[in-house]
């Protein structure tokens, strides 16, 4: 079958790997380069976990996810995953690390409850007195998003895949397979699956409702001196509690460390506005962390990195159908590490049809 991917983000290059691997004949197209550092799977680094509320399912499905990964790694020759864990540090009852706490009791899997001193004496970048307790789990760690990107490209094309970078989608008919450049030429394929990310709606307008689009930013940081070491051996921290819903991301793969918050974002319905970081934008980021990150004024703001990201209101990935094109959504910024798992699930749509089944799995409902 011939199939055209818009998108090559992780979700886009993963179907384009899956369907390749299945014997189609692939091309796959982006409006910018691969990696494409505007893009929501284009930062340098993203989290992967097993933690998650009880009863969203999300959790079971990292199992499926690492083994997707494995088969990627082995097609790539080498892993560009850093499994080294992630903490959770719980300021108040009821906190969002607390619900992941009491996710991963539900489903059994391992971690490891670390009281406060313990805590501060095991990762010293944490204050004193500011937290109820943390806790650790080996289930996690760092995915490198450019080296999965980079080494997906280079494999597609090894591999007889047309991939189209720089070229900008400006139409679809979905009811005659064709894809419309800006440029004006035209593609004609038997399926098309679109991975669009943020800029889905200037494609399918009709989502938005079911999407919405926001902006965000992160900040890179340079930590202390006398902390360096502690935090290029740290696990990632997942969530440091409280209302912040912030995560940090130490030095991994090359990387720089990074800050991110949920409370640092705002709605809009252009995924192109205002790429460009605001003046104290990086400070403002770092402080949300204080606490529970002692001494934040010492972090050094060294970048800050704009993103925009697709949102579902129950946070679940979307699959919207029309005609021979199927659309793809990975909402809230989670999808990431399911980005392999979500490419075998697409390409094995392509063969069955079953539509109802693949939706039924991207909302991580019970088989």
């Amino acid at each position: 079958m011939n199939v055209i991917v818009v998108g090559a983000g992780i979700a886009g290059l993963s179907t384009a790997w899956s369907l390749v691997k299945a014997g189609h004949l692939v091309s796959i197209v982006k409006q910018g380069s691969i990696p494409n550092p505007l893009a929501a799977s284009g930062d340098h680094h993203r989290i992967i976990r097993r933690a998650y509320r009880a009863g969203t399912g999300y959790g079971r499905l990292i199992t499926e996810a690492y083994e997707a990964w494995d088969e990627m790694w082995a097609d790539l020759g080498e892993s560009h995953l850093d499994p080294r864990g992630f903490i959770c540090i719980s300021r108040e009852p009821g906190d969002e690390a607390e619900e992941y706490r009491e996710g991963m009791e539900a489903g059994n899997y391992p971690f490891e409850l670390v009281e406060p001193d313990a805590a501060v004496e095991r990762w010293p970048f944490l204050q004193p007195g500011s937290f109820r307790y943390a806790y650790f789990s080996p289930d996690g760690g760092a995915l490198h998003c450019r080296k999965i990107a980079s080494g997906l490209a280079r494999w597609l094309r090894a591999n007889g895949a047309n991939v189209y970078e720089n070229s900008k989608v400006a139409e679809i008919d979905a009811d005659a397979g064709q894809v419309v450049l800006a440029s004006g030429e035209t593609m004609q394929a038997d399926w098309i699956g679109v991975a669009a990310g943020a800029w889905v709606l200037k494609l399918f307008p009709e989502l938005d409702g079911e999407l919405k689009t926001w902006r965000t930013a992160l900040a890179y940081v340079e930590p202390p001196a006398d902390l360096k070491e502690t935090w290029q051996a740290a696990p990632v921290v997942l969530d440091i509690g409280g209302s912040v819903d912030g995560y940090a991301i130490p030095p991994t793969g090359g990387a720089g460390m990074k800050f991110g918050s949920g409370l640092h974002r705002v709605p809009t319905s252009d995924a192109d506005w205002n790429r460009q970081p605001v003046p104290g934008e990086g400070e403002a980021i770092r402080n949300l962390f204080s606490p529970p990150i002692a001494r934040i004024e010492e972090y050094e703001v060294t970048e800050v990195v704009t993103c925009a990201y697709t949102f579902t209101v129950d946070e679940k990935f979307l699959a919207h159908q029309k005609g021979k094109c199927l659309v793809v959504s990975a909402c809230s910024g989670h999808g990431y590490k399911f980005g392999a798992a979500v490419g075998r699930k697409v390409a094995a749509w392509v063969g069955n049809g079953d539509v109802d089944g693949l939706k039924k799995w991207l909302r991580a409902e019970a088989p």
